[in-house]
């Protein structure tokens, strides 16, 4: 995905062509508003697409209206979502990545869902004709693995599936194994990336790092995937963190938000976190940019990654 590289201030071409220049085949592509208004426009990325051998799908993003990421100035969901659809078409995908929210929508997480079951439910035959299923993430901070599942079912899966992300689960209190296990059945693509976890005075600290630095055994989640749905791209979404985000668990008031967690899912990311060690960032290279460190970041999680693939 094009978050992999920010900073670089690419184009959608440029984007390419860097994927291109590293032998990668998939590239998940977000488009600005205009872009996604102007159909020539996505033609044009889809045929340079097509010259460098590399399959697209697009990242959109939030499809609930009452959601803090839905921007209402662009248009209602009907409208966005139909933009999307057709760009998705020009690009020849068959699902589209999309979100609920993120962490502001957790405190009124029952409302923000009915509210999005609603809104795809209402756009649910235009979705059909087009051939293109919303491939919701599990977004970091919005849903849980078994919200995510009921809200699928309640929409009908014929229209709506998961864009699996590995790394959002342990925003989310979760083992990614677990995450992976209850949706890999509606995984329509992904997002990949490592996390470590690890205890620490008020909590449990978390981070996303490069591939195999982690231990969330992200090897085994990638061999469960790739057995689960051969042929399914895998899209590294590459976002190493600064500083650890910072569940604080011994506070009573960090729990308002996650009381429907049932004890056998907390327990499985408490393990986790009982076998980490500490993982402080390390500082950027002096003269290195920011988005210079996101390719050479990104760069270390291919190689990683394709050796892996080799050994599987």
């Amino acid at each position: 995905i094009d978050g992999s590289v920010g900073g670089n201030n690419f184009t959608p071409l440029q984007f390419l062509d860097y994927l291109s220049s590293i032998k990668l085949t998939w590239a998940m592509v977000s488009l600005p508003a205009a872009t996604l208004r102007d159909e020539a426009l996505g033609r044009q990325v889809r045929e340079h697409a097509d010259r460098l051998g590399i399959k697209l799908q697009l990242a959109f993003g939030s499809v609930c209206p009452s959601s803090r990421s839905f921007n209402a100035q662009l248009g209602t969901v009907e409208e966005q979502v139909a933009r999307a659809l057709k760009a998705s078409r020009i690009f020849g995908a068959t699902c589209m990545r999309c979100v609920l929210g993120g962490h502001p929508e957790r405190p009124q997480n029952d409302m923000h869902v009915d509210n999005m079951i609603k809104a795809v439910r209402g756009i649910r035959s235009r979705i059909l004709d087009s051939g293109v299923k919303l491939a919701v993430e599990n977004h970091g901070g919005d849903l849980q693995a078994r919200e995510m599942k009921a809200m699928i079912e309640a929409v009908g899966a014929d229209v709506m599936g998961v864009c699996l992300d590995s790394g959002n689960p342990v925003w989310m209190l979760e083992d990614p194994h677990m995450t992976l296990e209850m949706l890999v059945p509606y995984a329509l693509t992904s997002h990949v990336r490592d996390s470590a976890v690890w205890l620490a005075p008020d909590g449990i600290n978390v981070r996303w790092v490069n591939m195999g630095e982690g231990n969330v055994d992200i090897d085994g989640w990638i061999r469960k995937f790739v057995q689960a749905k051969p042929g399914m791209p895998i899209v590294f979404e590459n976002l190493v963190s600064g500083n650890p985000r910072v569940h604080r668990i011994y506070d009573p008031a960090f729990w308002n938000n996650w009381s429907k967690m049932p004890a056998s899912e907390l327990s499985r990311f408490l393990a986790i976190a009982e076998r980490g060690t500490p993982k402080p960032a390390t500082p950027r290279p002096e003269g290195r940019t920011a988005g210079q460190q996101r390719i050479a970041d990104l760069e270390v999680c291919v190689r990683y990654t394709r050796d892996l693939l080799q050994r599987l």
